[in-house]
This record gives C-alpha cells, sequence and structure tokens, in this order.
C-alpha cells in the first residue's frame, strides 16, 4: 500500500512503477480519488506519462488496474488517457482494467459546478484541481440514491435521467453551467461501458489471491478530508482505510505492507499552511507548473513536524520511500519543531472545526531549521522512526535504491 505522507505530489506514481518493474504485480489497486491524480512515470527509454485514473504500473506489460468503489471514475478523461497510452506505446490499457460498479461517475455538470464555485471564492480559494472530484462526492453524500455510479453507464435512461437530475439541482443552486448538452455526453457513457470490464466488489478478493497487488492512493495523508488542514483538503479518504477495507472484505485483513512516500523537500500546490516554506529554495517542477486551479506550486524545507503528524493520522507506515534525493544539498534543511506551535496532534474524523482551528495556528507559525544533514536518510529516520527502504534520484525505476528494489538493480528474480 503506497500512500503520501505530505501534501501530494511526492512521488507515488514513480515509486509505483518501480514496484511494478521489480517484481511480478497482477494489479495495481487504486483506492481514493479520481482523475485529478497526476503520477508522472518515466521509463529509461523517455517515454512518460502523468497516470491520473489508470495504475501506474501500466507501462509494465501485464499489470493491471483495478479502479475500486472509493474511486471518482471520469469516463470521459479515462478515453483521453488511453489515448495518450496508446501514442506512447501502450496500446491495451483498457484491456487490462476493471471498475467497480459502486464507484460514483465525474460528469462535465460536477466539473463545472466545481469550477463555479472555486471561481466565486476569488482569494479565498481552496486550490481545487477543478476537475468535479469533490462535487461529485458531495452530491454522492446528498443524494445517495441519485448520484451517478458507473453501474449506471450500462443503463442509458437510467443514466439520462440521473444526469438530468443532476444538472437540474446544480443549476438551480449555482445559475447556468458551462457544460454540454445531457444527450450529449450520453454515447460516450455507453462507449466506456462496452469497452471496460465494469464488476461487482467480489472481483478484488480474486485479484488479490492470483498474485501480488500493490494499492496506489492518491494526494496527501495532508490533504486528508478529515485530518487535512481544513479547508484545504480534498474531498477524499487519503490515509491507508480505504485500502484496509478493501483488504478486510477480501478476508485479508493487516496482509500488506505499508508503504509512506516523501521528498526530502515538503512541497504543495495551492494555498493552504506549509509551514516550512522557503521562496529562495533553487527549485522547479516541471511536471508541477502554476494553474488556474491549484495556483503555484511551492516548496519548503523538509518539515518532519507535518509528516510526523501524517504517520500519525494514518496508522504509522512498515516503511519510507524517500524521493528527490538528487536535490539534497547544502541549501535544503530539516524542520524538527516549530515556533507557536508546540506538537500536532490527530483529532477524531468529523470534526473540522478542530482542523480549521489547526490550521489557523499553522498559519501562524514558523519553522526552527537545522543545518543540512550529511545523511539525508538517517536523518530522516531518525526524526521520523520508520527505516527507509527506498530512495529515488531519478524519475526512472533503475534510479531507485533499496530493499525493495535491490534485488532488481543487481539483476535477480526480486524475493
Amino acid at each position: 500500500m503506497v500512500v503520501d505522507l505530505g501534501y501530494g505530489d511526492a512521488g507515488k506514481g514513480t515509486v509505483v512503477d518501480a514496484l511494478c518493474a521489480t517484481r511480478p504485480v497482477h494489479t495495481v489497486v487504486r483506492f481514493n480519488g479520481g482523475a485529478q491524480a497526476a503520477h508522472n512515470v518515466v521509463l529509461r527509454d523517455g517515454r512518460q506519462h502523468t497516470f491520473a485514473q489508470f495504475g501506474a504500473g501500466t507501462f509494465r506489460p501485464g499489470v493491471r488496474t483495478h479502479l475500486a468503489r472509493h474511486v471518482v471514475v471520469d469516463p470521459l478523461a479515462l478515453a483521453a488517457e488511453a489515448d495518450h497510452l496508446t501514442a506512447v506505446g501502450v496500446p491495451d490499457a483498457l484491456d487490462r482494467l476493471t471498475v467497480d460498479s459502486e464507484a460514483l461517475l465525474a460528469t462535465p455538470y460536477h466539473r463545472a459546478a466545481n469550477r463555479a464555485r472555486e471561481t466565486a471564492r476569488g482569494a479565498d480559494r481552496h486550490g481545487s484541481c477543478g476537475l468535479g472530484v469533490g462535487e461529485a462526492v458531495a452530491y454522492g453524500l446528498a443524494h445517495p440514491d441519485e448520484a451517478p455510479r458507473v453501474a449506471d453507464c450500462r443503463e442509458p435512461a437510467v443514466l439520462r435521467r440521473r444526469l438530468a437530475a443532476l444538472r437540474d439541482r446544480l443549476t438551480a443552486e449555482l445559475g447556468p453551467l458551462d457544460a454540454p448538452p445531457v444527450d450529449d455526453s450520453l454515447p460516450a457513457y455507453a462507449a466506456f461501458a462496452d469497452r471496460v470490464a465494469i464488476v461487482d466488489r467480489s472481483w478484488l478478493a480474486g485479484a488479490l489471491r492470483a498474485g501480488t497487488c500493490v494499492f496506489e492512493g492518491a494526494q496527501g495523508v495532508l490533504l486528508d478530508e478529515w485530518h487535512g488542514f481544513h479547508p484545504y483538503t480534498t474531498w477524499s479518504t487519503t490515509t491507508f482505510a480505504n485500502a484496509e477495507t478493501l483488504l478486510a472484505e477480501a478476508g485479508m485483513a493487516g496482509t500488506a505492507q505499508r508503504l509512506g512516500v516523501l521528498r526530502v523537500t515538503t512541497t504543495r500546490h495551492g494555498p493552504g499552511p506549509l509551514v516550512t516554506e522557503d521562496p529562495a529554495l533553487p527549485f522547479t517542477d516541471p511536471r508541477n507548473p502554476t494553474n488556474p486551479w491549484q495556483g503555484r506550486f511551492r516548496f519548503g524545507h523538509f518539515d518532519a513536524v507535518a509528516h510526523r503528524y501524517a504517520l500519525a493520522v494514518a496508522g504509522g507506515v512498515d516503511g519510507l520511500a524517500l524521493t528527490h534525493l538528487d536535490l539534497a544539498g547544502p541549501r535544503l534543511r530539516m524542520c524538527r519543531r516549530y515556533v507557536g506551535v508546540d506538537r500536532l496532534d490527530s483529532g477524531p474524523p468529523g470534526d473540522l472545526e478542530r482542523q480549521a482551528a489547526l490550521t489557523g495556528r499553522l498559519m501562524r507559525a514558523r519553522p526552527v531549521l537545522e543545518s543540512a544533514p550529511g545523511d539525508w536518510v538517517a536523518a530522516v529516520e531518525e526524526a521520523l522512526g520508520v527505516p527507509v527502504l527506498l530512495t529515488s534520484r531519478g524519475p526512472t525505476a533503475e534510479e531507485k535504491e533499496g530493499p525493495l528494489v535491490n534485488a532488481f538493480c543487481r539483476g535477480r528474480a526480486p524475493a
């Protein structure tokens, strides 16, 4: 199970790709988020793809993707992603895809409503990706029996009725939406249902028993819907909780290894707390440019305080994947404590007032920065009390080292 212990963008995709390159993997299971994920994978031959809904192991022949019921599925974006994969030499991505019939659909109406709300916030934007994932979750909570779901793509009359009701409710609330008529989208949903294997929740148990599976999380624990720093969060559970639920349902609770992913730089996209932010750090990330919805990609020194909090709310990990070690240098430092905040304590899920108060404290906190560690791996292990099992100094699988991949790097079959 691979989860980001920061604000996202730590390198989950490249880690999942490396895991799939170093051992036989049956399926990559996506267990949260939706089309707003952006997991970049680069191959040694220069091919690259930003994985949104397909698992980041898809470049590896035979590795399947399963979108579990906790994923918000966007069939229109999925088709465009499949087209790009075909262009970079992976023509069978859709053949290796299964989708849970209970998963919510993200539609053009959700996307339009998402963008309308975010635009209306003006300077108080939350940093949404603008793809309607949170809007789909909110609508599903408000109208659980009427929210469009993947299974509805096989029933055009049902889907049409639910899309029309969705459009009418959102239009009544927000005014006219920048989205096409309902009938314009129906052929694409029907094509999705014809092309993709739509399965029930029992499918995953068979996959888990057929071979190794990698559970690929989206976004980061510090953006979690209940434990993140409200309101700068996602409408998704970004901890291991969904994956653990799926394993328990399959009779395999507690059998998976927990891997937390961290950059040596603590980063976030868009507004919200980033206590160690330092505009003087000489870093850029061409794969995370400024965009009109998320805003600027921000860099900070390694924030052990925030990452210890992420470990606590996630329930701990068995090991860490430490990425972007090629950026480590004398200007990059470590923070183990703040001025203005003694510690970050996790609270019960659902108390958003508590999380908003914590956000306010973090916006006023200041980091205490130590000198650059001589050995980043040892320093991170000591600061977080967890072993580093994989390190990354570049985007390709061949630039990964550590117990999880060393057998592959030496040309032997991995254990």
